[in-house]
């Protein structure tokens, strides 16, 4: 365990043996034949993305980063093969072959700049289809012929094709139609370039490996669910929680009826109170969208309300119900303490956002604690 120093006011404890055995559990869902590509961008979603990669070297056959600048730190712990999810900038191209990294391409002039670049030697690149997503991937109707062109390219490999499904976790006739297209445009394209086995196919992220773990093609593309949280609630029991954001109690203050609490006066003591301040806020990673809808944080075992706005630096929780409450004590923002939890699907919900934005939004000041 990363040693946690008493002076330490906010911190993200992080469970490695979850994690894998949230990796684990994802191979079982699709296959022993399938690679796993473990999702490592924005910090492995504010998990840490060096602790994390070393952590799923035995688990992961490949990682999954958004940019360069992510693919170089993950070089940095493990010799897998990379996939930069994202597009290039054209200042990034001539690093990403000299990296030995696998570039994600939408079209055929990207293909033909990476081909020059290569030189003597030679790049791979994972084509990505558009069939809903509308962010980034060829058209479908144009995909077969890019295809086809990408194998006169003397520089290029093609390891992968790949696409996304944009409502995986919402719109199940949508997404059963949009597997289908794909796979009727990966037949046509195969059957055209009489090499089938000449790439491999991934086209599941962790919502689709939930509910559509028959289409896992050659890879999966593992995020949110290496991280604990299922996109579908009703998945969730098969995950085990990674990420514990903890702070601790600053103050505990008596309040009369009727005083305001936090920016705004955005909350009025209906009747005298016993107030914690919390040594957290919104640059450690509370969502400031929280504030007066229903948030909570756990204090001896207890769920505690979370009063009026969230700030920079501090947050106020209700602790009348928490007789012996004290400064310094252990505060849960998003774990478990005694019987009581909370899950970042909780906050998030509070908050109006996604478990994604929760991860991801946890500062840099709270620091990371390996388990």
């Amino acid at each position: 365990m990363t040693k946690l120093l008493p002076t330490t006011r906010c911190w993200a404890e992080i469970d490695l043996e979850a994690l894998r055995q949230n990796a684990r559990m994802t191979q079982e869902r699709v296959g022993a034949t399938v690679k796993l590509l473990a999702v490592v961008k924005a910090n492995a979603y504010g998990h840490g993305l060096a602790e994390v990669v070393r952590a799923l070297q035995d688990e992961a056959q490949l990682f999954g980063v958004a940019n360069l600048e992510e693919a170089l730190e993950a070089r940095a712990v493990t010799p897998h093969p990379i996939v930069i999810l994202g597009p290039a900038l054209p200042s990034e191209r001539r690093a990403i072959v000299t990296g030995g990294f696998i570039a994600t391409i939408s079209s055929l002039a990207e293909a033909r700049e990476f081909s020059r670049l290569a030189a003597d030697s030679f790049v791979s690149v994972n084509f990505a289809i558009d069939t809903g997503m509308g962010r980034m991937g060829a058209e479908e109707t144009s995909a077969a012929a890019v295809l086809g062109a990408l194998a006169d390219l003397p520089n290029v490999r093609l390891h992968s094709v790949s696409t996304h499904l944009p409502s995986a976790d919402e719109d199940v006739i949508y997404t059963t139609g949009q597997l289908a297209r794909f796979e009727r445009l990966l037949q046509d394209a195969r059957a055209g370039s009489g090499n089938a086995a000449s790439y491999l196919v991934h086209v599941l992220p962790s919502a689709g490996v939930l509910n559509f773990s028959k289409s896992a093609y050659d890879i999966v593309r593992a995020g949110l669910m290496l991280y604990g949280a299922s996109p579908n609630p009703q998945f969730q029991h098969l995950l085990r929680p990674v990420m514990a954001l903890k702070t601790r109690v600053a103050l505990v203050r008596e309040i009369a009826a009727g005083a305001s609490v936090s920016y705004g006066r955005t909350f009025l003591a209906p009747r005298a109170m016993r107030v914690a301040t919390l040594s957290a806020g919104y640059a450690d990673g509370i969502p400031r969208s929280i504030s007066n809808r229903e948030g909570a944080v756990l204090i001896g075992g207890r769920r505690c309300p979370l009063l009026g706005r969230v700030t920079m630096d501090l947050t106020m929780a209700d602790v009348s119900e928490v007789p012996e409450v004290a400064p310094g004590d252990e505060a849960v923002l998003i774990g478990r303490q005694g019987d009581e939890e909370i899950l970042a699907a909780e906050v998030a919900e509070r908050a109006g956002t996604i478990t994604w934005e929760v991860f991801t939004g946890i500062g840099s000041r709270a620091a990371r604690v390996y388990l």
